[in-house]
This record gives structure tokens, sequence and C-alpha cells, in this order.
């Protein structure tokens, strides 16, 4: 019998992000990935270069669909764009008990908006508190709070538990865009730091979809039972190994994609 994860996020149509990034993690990890797309990119590894809103009334029955016939085991939420996109994907969830992934989308590789300003609030204070794990990574925490990214590991864990104080379960602080030679990860929850998780920072512009990545690993790790901690720490392996194997997959000119399948075949 297949695990299933559900991803509810925007497409990239460059292949590297969004459900597509989704997609490909949760099959590299075994578990059967099903699908709602919340709005179309035309976008590559250079650039975003326009966004269209899929009509609420779709993402509404796109999620019914799955969750009415699929064992869904774990949701993970990307990319929501809109207020009006962010309020109908919780009302239609919100009957939903399994674990719920939020990353919460707002920038891309590029350097492009995927969320409206105006949503931020709305995702604030709606979806974070139905998510089992928030996924910011610094500048995304520092939106969600209104002040500025943290500079150190105890304004990372400060942060933290001031998201979860906005309702979330737990909050995975990325550490990606810190500086220094490693990368550090902090997993938070109400109580306080209940792990971390460190790696060696890569020297490559092929991280296209690390974001997307991690969160929909995680999901995946859920949907096969693992616990919150275990589920991360496969999580942050597996992206560990795909970037490392980015480098050769030579796709795009500017910042490509990580490689999901490197278990499976070589750059």
């Amino acid at each position: 019998m297949a695990h299933i994860a559900l991803t509810i996020a925007g497409s990239d149509s460059g292949g590297g992000a969004g459900i597509q990034a989704d997609l490909k993690a949760m099959s590299a990890l075994g578990v059967y990935g099903a699908s709602v797309i919340t709005a179309v990119t035309a976008q590559n590894t250079r650039a975003v270069t326009a966004v269209h809103g899929i009509p609420l009334n779709v993402v509404a029955a796109q999620i019914e669909a799955v969750l009415t016939d699929l064992d869904v085991s774990a949701i993970k939420i990307g990319m929501l764009a809109t207020p009006e996109i962010i309020q109908t994907v919780a009302e239609t969830i919100a009957g939903y008990d399994g674990p719920v992934v939020l990353d919460p989308v707002m920038i891309s590789k590029s350097g492009d908006a995927l969320l409206a300003q105006d949503a931020v609030q709305t995702l604030r204070d709606v979806l974070v508190p139905q998510a089992t794990m928030l996924t910011p990574n610094l500048p995304e925490a520092a939106c969600l709070l209104g002040t500025t990214d943290a500079q150190s590991p105890d304004q990372m864990i400060a942060q933290g538990m001031a998201l979860c104080g906005l309702g979330a379960r737990s909050v995975l602080m990325k550490g990606g865009h810190g500086r220094g030679d490693v990368c550090h990860d902090v997993l938070i929850d109400p109580s306080g730091v209940v792990a971390e998780f460190t790696a060696p920072r890569c020297d490559t512009r092929n991280t296209h979809g690390t974001g997307c990545t991690l969160s929909s690993s995680i999901a995946a790790g859920l949907a096969r039972g693992l616990g919150l901690t275990d589920a991360v720490a496969q999580a942050h392996e597996y992206l560990q190994g795909a970037i490392a194997k980015a480098d050769g997959l030579m796709v795009g000119q500017g910042h490509g994609p990580v490689h999901h399948f490197h278990r499976v075949w070589p750059a």
C-alpha cells in the first residue's frame, strides 16, 4: 500500500521548484505524490515572468477531489500567491487531521515576489495556526513577524518561538540565508529547541527549489510515519545530497535546480 502525500503549491514551468520539485522529492523518497495547483508561473532559472492564480473554486475542487478519494497521510503547502487562495486552502483543509507542513513561500530564488504583500497577514492569521510544521527561511520568518532577519542562533531560536506563539505546532528555522561555512537549521516547538541540524555550506549557485524540496521531503517522511525530528533529519540529509550533485545537472543559465534523483541516476 502506497504512502501518499499531497502538495498544494504553484507550478514552476522550469521544473526546479514548486509542484514539480515537490513531486520529484516525494517520489525519490518512496512516497506517492498528489497535487493541487494554486498558481501557474512562467518561470525558469533566471526569472519569474508571469503568475496566473487558479480560480478559487478550482483550487477547492482539486483539494476535495484528492481528500475524498486518496488516503493522504501528510500535506505540504507552498506557494499560495494571494489572500483569497490562502483563505480557500485554509477553509478546504480545515477538516483534515493529518500533519501539515507549511512552507511560507514569498520570493523566488531569482528574487521575484511569489506572495502578494497583502497576503502575509492572511497567511499568518489563518494558515500558520493549522501548521504541524512551519519551514521559513530567515527572510520569511522576519516578514511573518514584522522584524529584521535573525543574525545569530539565539535570534533564530527567539523568532522560532515567536512563530510557535502564532499557532504553529513546530517551526524549522532554516539557516540557508545565513553566513559562514556551516548551514545551521533549528527545529523548535513551544517548549524550546527540539533538534539542530548542520551541514557544510555548499559553494554552488544551483539551489533553485531548495525550500520546496526540503518541505516536501519532510512531508514525505511524515507520510511514511516518521516523527517530526526523524522526518526533518531524513529530509535534511536528502537535500544536502541533492545540492551536492546539483552542478552536474547543468540546467538553465541562472540558479539551476538541485538534483532530486541523485540517488537514482548520476548527473
